[in-house]
C-alpha cells in the first residue's frame, strides 16, 4: 500500500471526514464517504464542493475541482464500503459510537488485508481494535484540521496492531497523500493533544476567571510567543465540543487536574456554541 491508487472509504463527512475525503481524491484515490442521513450527506458534499472550488479559485489544484469531485461519492449506506482497501472512521468523538461502528465495519469490509483506521483525537485504539476480528489491522490515523492544509498525521498502533499495518498506513499517508507522519503510543491524546489541550484549557480558565479578555489572551500568544493563532481562536477552529471530548478522555485516563474541562467550556458546548462550525464560540463568525 503505497503511492498507487487505492479504494478509500471515509465514515463521516464533517470537518475532518470531508477533509480526509478531499485530500484522498486530490491525490487520485477513489473515495466513498458514508454519512448517517441524507441531510448530513448533502451538507458534507456541499462542504467538499465549496472547499475544492475555493482551492481551484486560488490556484491550489492541479486539475479542475469537478474532476476531483468525480472521484468522490457521498452515500448513506455503510455497505458501500465493502470493497475498500482502507476505511477511515471520522465520526463524533464518542467512544460508544466508534466501538459500534468498528463492529459494523468488521462485518462489512471484505478485503482480508483492508486497514480499518480511526481519526480519533483521544480514544485509545485498543478499545476499537478488540471489538473486531482483525485487531492487527486496526490503527489510529489522526489527521489535523484543516486537513487539506496541515501536513501532520499521527500514526497510533495499539498493542495488537501488526507492524506491517502501521507501515502500510505510513506508506498511504506519506506516499499516497503527501502528508508527514509521526509515531505515537496508544494513550489518550497521543502526542499533539496531550500537549495542546492542557494549554487551551488553561487559556479558557484564564478567560473564565476574568483575568484577561479572549482577544488579549490570544494577542499575547500571537505577538509575544510567535504563535500563529491564539489558544481560544484555535479552540474555536478545533470545535469546542471536540476540545471538551478530548479533555474528558485525557482526564478519564490520567486523572490529572490540568486535563479537567472548565465549567465555562461545558456550558458553551451545552449551549451549542461550538466555535467556527456553529458560528459562535469565543468569537463570532460569518457562517457563509
Amino acid at each position: 500500500m503505497g503511492e498507487g491508487t487505492l479504494q478509500v472509504g471515509v465514515v463521516g463527512c464533517g470537518l475532518m471526514g470531508s477533509g480526509i475525503a478531499e485530500v484522498s481524491a486530490r491525490t487520485g484515490h477513489d473515495v466513498v464517504v458514508v454519512e448517517s442521513s441524507e441531510e448530513f450527506a448533502k451538507a458534507g458534499l456541499a462542504r467538499l464542493e465549496n472547499s475544492l472550488h475555493r482551492a481551484e479559485e486560488r490556484g491550489k489544484l492541479e486539475e479542475r475541482a469537478a474532476d476531483v469531485l468525480a472521484r468522490v461519492q457521498v452515500l448513506t449506506d455503510l455497505d458501500a464500503l465493502a470493497d475498500r482497501d482502507v476505511v477511515v472512521e471520522a465520526i463524533v468523538e464518542d467512544e460508544a459510537a466508534k466501538v459500534e461502528l468498528f463492529r459494523k465495519l468488521d462485518a462489512i469490509v471484505t478485503a482480508p488485508d483492508a486497514i480499518l483506521a480511526s481519526n480519533t483525537s483521544s480514544i485509545p485504539i485498543m478499545k476499537l481494535g478488540v471489538v473486531t476480528s482483525r485487531p492487527t489491522q486496526v490503527v489510529g490515523v489522526h489527521f489535523f484540521n484543516p486537513v487539506p492544509v496541515l501536513k501532520l498525521v499521527e500514526l497510533v498502533p495499539s498493542l495488537l496492531t501488526a507492524s506491517e499495518t502501521t507501515e502500510r498506513a505510513r506508506n498511504w499517508v506519506e506516499g499516497g497523500l503527501g502528508k508527514q507522519a509521526i509515531d505515537c503510543q496508544d494513550r489518550a491524546g497521543f502526542v499533539v493533544n496531550s500537549l495542546l489541550v492542557p494549554f487551551i484549557l488553561s487559556a479558557i480558565r484564564m478567560y473564565e476567571s476574568g483575568f484577561a479578555s479572549a482577544e488579549d489572551i490570544d494577542r499575547g500568544l500571537v505577538l509575544g510567543a510567535a504563535h500563529p493563532q491564539g489558544p481560544l481562536a484555535l479552540a474555536d477552529l478545533i470545535g469546542l465540543d471536540t476540545t471538551k471530548a478530548v479533555a474528558e478522555s485525557l482526564y478519564e485516563e490520567f486523572k490529572e487536574p490540568l486535563y479537567a474541562a472548565p465549567p465555562l467550556l461545558q456550558r458553551m458546548v451545552d449551549a451549542g456554541l461550538l466555535g467556527r462550525k456553529s458560528g459562535r464560540g469565543f468569537y463570532t463568525y460569518d457562517r457563509r
